[in-house]
């Protein structure tokens, strides 16, 4: 026996060892206990939460992590017809809280294993940015094994603007173009006029499925209609902007009672969605002018593949002359009382017929003469009355006027 006041032999460190884990042990299993236990209607306290959360981890319960998202962060071009794809380091939990989208878009999540998916009713809306928030803690994201997200993950992207080449296969089908559109394994050079090829079944699938296709066009072919010259096949870039397209689309513009400006916004896109699948087509047909400056100088009109009129006109003369290059008509009169200044600087107010406005003041219309084929006109493309009264129905809005010297 040791005497009064000895020191206690210190216990071996392997029986500190083993006392610590028995006292976690008997720490863990009343937590568990009161957690799996407590009183219908009431919870826990905070304190007893938390002590099993960290004995869950201190059991080998690994935390919750985002592995990648998709669009990637900060993506800028994103296919908006595409889903949102969230991947974690492991399986989610049945019922685990879902992420959210902003500005908010009508969809649904879905869990498939270490992953979640958005899809939205309709693809997001092009040249926009989302946010995805994935929540985390207590009220977020859950592993199966009871993981927990650490902290909330912020995901932002952009989608890419429709495609050109969509408008233009779409404004092909619709007759608003000197080319036809036929999808891939429908054969060259046949016209894929409304309501049928792949962009009808995009339309049969109503407006999710033609917003999917302006994201990623159907793959086809462009045929050039016969007839047409040169000078308009050079102003044609498949996919690309073009002033075939712009005056495709005032066209489109003019018939649907749109602001005609050669823009596809949203508005015009939803419009000829909405004409694709009702089977709109062109009402106009499709016409292409040539000034030519020659001698005689004339007026050559083209109307769905064919020369519909040749005729002598006047063009401008030196001091005020019709400038060349392509220009769509945009303003219409069958009558107008056209005003402006002499080259002496007196002014005139002059009667018009059949005019047809295609480069700031300059218009194709009837103008009275002693003889026609040489410049005569303060710059605009001067016809007899016949030959004016024939070519006004064929210059409607949106038509290429190409002034050629």
């Amino acid at each position: 026996m040791p005497g009064a006041g000895a020191a206690s032999p210190r216990p071996p460190r392997t029986r500190v060892i083993a006392l610590a884990a028995a006292i976690v042990a008997v720490m863990v299993t009343a937590a568990t206990y009161a957690l799996a236990h407590a009183p219908a209607g009431r919870q826990p306290a905070a304190a007893s939460v938390q002590r099993a959360s960290l004995a869950g981890q201190a059991t080998g319960m690994a935390p919750l992590r985002v592995i990648s998202t998709s669009p990637a962060p900060g993506a800028r071009g994103a296919d908006g017809g595409n889903p949102v794809v969230v991947t974690f380091s492991a399986p989610l939990a049945a019922g685990s809280p879902m992420p959210s989208v902003k500005p908010a878009v009508p969809g649904s999540w879905r869990q498939s294993g270490a992953s979640l998916s958005f899809r939205p009713d309709v693809p997001f809306r092009p040249s926009s940015h989302f946010t995805v928030r994935i929540p985390a803690g207590r009220d977020g994201v859950r592993s199966a094994s009871g993981g927990l997200l650490a902290r909330p993950v912020v995901a932002g992207f952009c989608t890419r603007a429709w495609s050109t080449l969509r408008l233009s296969e779409l404004l092909a089908q619709l007759g608003y173009l000197p080319l036809s559109w036929s999808p891939l394994g429908s054969g060259p050079g046949l016209r894929a006029g409304p309501g049928t090829g792949a962009g009808a079944g995009a339309a049969r699938q109503g407006l999710a499925a033609q917003i999917a296709a302006a994201y990623s066009p159907p793959p086809g072919t462009f045929s050039w209609q016969r007839g047409y010259p040169a000078s308009l096949r050079s102003h044609w870039r498949a996919g690309r902007p073009s002033l075939i397209l712009k005056g495709a689309v005032m066209a489109f513009q003019a018939q649907h009672g749109m602001t005609m400006n050669g823009v596809a916004g949203p508005g015009v896109w939803t419009a000829i969605f909405r004409a694709a699948d009702r089977g709109r087509a062109n009402q106009a047909g499709y016409t292409y002018a040539v000034a030519s400056k020659g001698n005689p100088e004339t007026l050559t009109i083209w109307h769905d593949g064919r020369i519909v009129l040749r005729s002598d006109a006047n063009t401008g003369i030196p001091v005020a002359p019709t400038a060349d290059g392509t220009f769509p008509v945009y303003l219409r009169f069958r009558f107008q009382i056209m005003q402006g200044t002499n080259p002496d600087g007196s002014s005139y107010a002059d009667p018009v017929e059949y005019v047809a406005y295609f480069d700031g003041g300059d218009a194709v219309h009837f103008f009275p003469r002693g003889s026609y084929g040489f410049p005569q006109s303060l710059g605009c493309v001067e016809l007899p009355m016949a030959a004016a009264a024939k070519a006004w129905p064929y210059l409607t809005y949106g038509s290429l006027v190409t002034v050629a010297g």
